[in-house]
């Protein structure tokens, strides 16, 4: 009896040992958060203070630039379109041909602007967009971790220039932010598809 007695003690001794022993810690697997995609309702955007209009999704906001730290924007047709469920922006200018602002200067600076993102870009593809005479323009998909996955511009090569850049406003996962992006370029497309000079 005595030396199941034993036995018995110093397996428990031995178990609460075992028990005692510090677990190491094991990182959880990385994992995306859920991305719940509104429905495409698109509604027409035709503002008094612009001379264009095209559609946009229902679940963006238009917000107007009002400038900042006092400095009024160039015109006030310069504007947002916000997405409040993925935070990112699509940022709206508009600039009319003339008064020191030619065409050539224009896009110049369209290009200067997207060619900023060289520095982190894989690949930059431009694609030319010509819906006739008085809509012209290129869109410029930009591959890697970019700041800005998608910007374009749209003219009419006479009086009136449009150009408007896409930025999410987290760090850039290209893996991560792919289905969003992939989302909100759907929405973009549309935009350019739907575009008119009033």
């Amino acid at each position: 009896m005595a030396v199941i007695f034993r036995f018995l003690f110093l397996l428990f001794v031995s178990g609460l040992a075992i028990a005692c022993e510090e677990r190491t810690p094991i990182p959880k697997p990385r994992a995306y958060p859920r991305v719940v995609y509104p429905q495409k309702v698109f509604q027409h955007f035709d503002e008094n203070y612009c001379s264009f209009s095209f559609e946009y999704p229902k679940y963006a906001e238009v917000q107007q630039d009002t400038g900042q730290n006092g400095l009024k924007p160039d015109n006030p047709c310069w504007f947002d379109l916000y997405y409040p469920d993925f935070d990112c922006r699509i940022y709206c200018t508009y600039s009319q041909i003339g008064a020191g602002k030619t065409l050539d200067k224009l896009k110049s600076d369209a290009f200067e602007l997207v060619d900023w993102h060289n520095k982190k870009a894989n690949y930059i593809e431009e694609e030319p967009i010509n819906r006739g005479a008085n809509l012209q323009g290129m869109i410029f998909s930009i591959e890697g971790p970019a700041a800005t996955p998608f910007q374009f511009f749209i003219t009419d090569n006479k009086q009136h220039f449009f150009r408007a850049s896409l930025y999410f406003k987290t760090q850039i996962n290209t893996d991560s932010l792919a289905p969003v992006y992939d989302f909100v370029k759907k929405d973009l497309r549309k935009m350019i598809e739907t575009f008119k000079w009033n």
